[in-house]
């Protein structure tokens, strides 16, 4: 371990060497554009892109349902049969609810 120090010393009081270490140091631990924030963002964004990609999918598929039951009178009537319990005035609906075991 001394043959090392020793080894090192002089490269160690180059004044150069010094202030290129501390500065590398203050902009990959200290700075506004740290290395630490930047990852951070980097994944921010990842996650930001992707949620982006989700919901132009959603929006794709809520515009042709949309579609679908301005369109169509049977559609419409079998969506809010099914979502809204909606019935016609000689009809019954029963709901059945599944129990979990």
């Amino acid at each position: 371990m001394k043959e090392f120090f020793l080894k090192i010393w002089p490269v160690l009081k180059n004044k150069y060497v010094i202030t290129i270490s501390v500065f590398a140091i203050w902009m990959l631990f200290f700075d506004q554009n740290n290395l630490v924030d930047r990852m951070r963002m980097s994944s921010e964004i990842r996650q930001l892109e992707d949620d982006r990609e989700y919901y132009i999918d959603q929006i794709e598929k809520d515009s042709t349902r949309f579609h679908e039951l301005t369109t169509d009178k049977d559609n419409l009537e079998k969506y809010a049969r099914e979502q809204f319990l909606m019935k016609k005035k000689n009809e019954d609906v029963f709901v059945v609810i599944e129990e979990k075991k």
